[in-house]
């Protein structure tokens, strides 16, 4: 695969390239420029990126870089960035090594002393979170989760107890099982499933897992699915949720019951009673240090 090249006095640059998720107009002046440049793109599947190039007039040599070929692929590429290449990735849609091959390439140039160079643009799960309407300020992305159902059920108890937004990406012929699984372990949280983001068919589903699940049990759905669940106590930001009658006991005493409830620390209880009472974490550590000197525990 090695090509000859004009002697450099530098080692070439890997490029981590965004590119977009649905609608072409997507792509950042800097990515084009990049693509342009670049003597070599390497992509999960050449004839996605070639759409992307066609559209923008850029013809570059491509090379193809996916999860069956990266073992022996990524070694070759470094060869060829120790040989002064400009190597542009990207993946078939989004941020490449995001839930997408590239980390075996990203981690073979590092410790070969070959600058990595991101190129930041559209992500669905970050475009999805935004519109989302559930709480942003602290979540957790798990990427796609485990296909067999034993394997995701496990990983789904392993999240019982989080007290931060969760974001997934799922296939269609799973989402109404994976949706199943999330009420029965989770409970019936306000969730938000977003559908073939930025395209033509962009769609937000908003509700409780439990209305999600009905509505896909009739409609299954089509295309790229990023899901998003919120937190089971809801809170000023979950998907119109209102604070619960909980927010009318002590702080102090809310904190020891998410503690003892979701089997968190003491620091994420605080955290979740003031998403619940909308307070920031300093109005709630205040207020739970004012509670706790007036007698009450």
């Amino acid at each position: 695969m090695s090509r000859p090249r004009k002697p450099r006095e530098t080692t070439g640059c890997l490029y981590l390239v965004a590119t977009p998720i649905g609608n072409l107009e997507d792509i950042s002046l800097r990515a084009l420029r990049i693509l342009k440049e670049a003597d070599l793109i390497a992509c999960e599947d050449t004839r996605q990126t070639i759409k992307l190039l066609a559209h923008y007039g850029v013809h570059k040599q491509l090379e193809s870089y996916h999860e069956h070929n990266e073992m022996t692929r990524a070694p070759e590429l470094v060869i060829e960035l120790e040989q002064g290449a400009r190597i542009a990735l990207v993946s078939d849609a989004g941020t490449p090594v995001i839930s997408d091959p590239g980390h075996r390439l990203v981690t073979l140039c590092l410790r070969h002393g070959i600058p990595v160079v991101p190129v930041p643009g559209p992500s669905a799960m970050v475009a999805a979170l935004a519109a989302s309407g559930l709480a942003t300020d602290e979540f957790v992305f798990l990427g796609f989760l485990p296909a067999r159902p034993g394997e995701r059920r496990k990983a789904m108890r392993a999240l019982a107890g989080e007290a931060r937004t969760l974001v997934f990406y799922e296939a269609p012929h799973r989402i109404v099982d994976t949706l199943e699984d999330a009420l029965e372990i989770l409970g019936d949280r306000p969730a938000v499933l977003a559908r073939e983001v930025t395209k033509i068919h962009e769609e937000f589903l908003r509700g409780h897992l439990s209305e999600l699940l009905e509505r896909l049990a009739k409609k299954p759905p089509r295309g790229e699915i990023t899901l998003i669940i919120g937190l089971q106590d809801g809170s000023p930001t979950s998907a119109g949720a209102s604070p619960n009658a909980q927010t009318k006991e002590p702080l102090a005493k809310r904190v020891d019951d998410i503690m003892r409830e979701m089997g968190v620390d003491r620091k994420a209880a605080l955290k979740q009673a003031a998403r619940e009472r909308g307070l920031t974490k300093r109005e709630a550590y205040r207020e739970m240090l004012i509670t706790r000197g007036n007698g009450h525990s």
